[in-house]
């Protein structure tokens, strides 16, 4: 429910319609995936409830073409403190934040799903797969991205890509979601350990 009135919200009046209503299309597929997933019980309600953060911080991007998100402005009134210039960014760097979330908001989500679809016992092994997901699916959403920039025009490619001129931005993003998906795999393999000790 949380996710829906987010979109909604996010819906008014965003930057630029085109580019907002191309990202949202994915959102929907992901999130009628997560449903079907949580409802056959693929996923736990952790994991959902992890994917549903990550669908938050990716609509607000989308709401703002990542590359103006006003996070500056944000922290300036919560905290006196503009983020950029603490930690002295020259780009808006919110885009790098969500793929970073993609690999660690939904590692146990990617792992879960293995487990319950392929019947995998060992964790090594579903850590292994949802690295591999997590690598192919970042690959193939920038391929996806890219082949969408062929048919804009300049200006609307970088409206909707967010790449604020880096060349080595997909690079970049990719590296981000696998290091985030590294975090969420020591997070994965440490919790049963946790859950054990609870136990006892």
């Amino acid at each position: 429910m949380a996710v829906f009135i987010v979109m909604v919200l996010a819906s008014i009046e965003p930057l630029e319609w085109s580019s907002y209503l191309l990202h949202q299309m994915g959102t929907l597929l992901f999130l009628a995936l997560m449903l079907g997933c949580y409802r056959y019980g693929a996923v736990s309600a952790r994991s959902y409830a992890l994917s549903a953060i990550f669908l938050v911080i990716h609509i607000i991007g989308e709401r703002y073409l990542y590359s103006y998100v006003p996070y500056n402005d944000w922290t300036q009134q919560l905290f006196g403190v503009r983020l950029s210039e603490v930690f002295g960014w020259q780009r808006n760097m919110y885009d790098r934040l969500v793929h970073f979330s993609y690999g660690l908001l939904l590692f146990s989500a990617m792992a879960e799903s293995s487990k319950a679809i392929f019947k995998i016992q060992s964790t090594k092994l579903l850590v292994a797969i949802a690295l591999m997901i997590n690598m192919s699916s970042s690959l193939l959403y920038e391929l996806f991205e890219w082949g969408i920039a062929t048919t804009l025009s300049p200006k609307a490619a970088e409206a909707y890509n967010g790449q604020q001129g880096d060349v080595w931005d997909a690079h970049k993003d990719m590296t981000l979601a696998l290091l985030g998906g590294l975090f969420g795999a020591i997070i994965f393999v440490e919790r049963p350990r946790e859950v054990s000790l609870n136990k006892t």
